[in-house]
């Protein structure tokens, strides 16, 4: 049930980030609004990031940066836990199977962006976030480790 909670919750970050509109649904912030556990966690862990912003949420704290020329967005909560961390992938990450899934259900859809999630520590196995959008609506897919749509969350 955990894991469930946490992926729907993960879900609901991943697309607000993907539709933001203009800023209204976040706050965005500097460093000095960051919990020095967050910060020390971080440091720690992605050592090498360069270009790092922090962004506050209702339910996160989380920092997009760069690491190895790959843009990633690192996400803790407000415990200061870190949850784990996301990167933009090309479509063709994902496999065949559910590429022909999307293809076939949401034929009205352009896919917007791809979005891998790996949890802390590899605790959990790796989830896909596929945004899609048409003339009328913006809904993200989760994608299971079975490569089943776990969740539609419109927008």
């Amino acid at each position: 049930m955990k894991k469930l909670i946490m992926t729907a919750v993960i879900a609901t970050m991943i697309s607000v980030t993907a539709f933001a509109d203009g800023g209204k649904k976040t706050i965005t912030t500097g460093e000095e609004s960051i919990s020095y556990t967050v910060l020390a966690q971080f440091n720690s862990d992605f050592a090498t990031a360069s270009n790092v912003a922090w962004t506050v949420t209702s339910n996160c704290q989380k920092a997009t940066f760069t690491e190895n020329n790959i843009h990633y967005t690192a996400f803790y909560d407000l415990n200061n836990e870190y949850w784990g961390v996301s990167q933009d992938v090309a479509y063709t990450t994902l496999s065949e199977s559910i590429k022909s899934k999307i293809a076939k259900n949401y034929k009205s859809y352009e896919v917007k962006d791809v979005t891998k999630f790996e949890s802390k520590d590899g605790e959990e196995p790796v989830v896909y976030f596929v945004s899609l959008k048409n003339a009328d609506d913006k809904i993200v897919l989760t994608i299971a480790p079975d490569n089943e749509i776990m969740n539609v969350e419109k927008n």
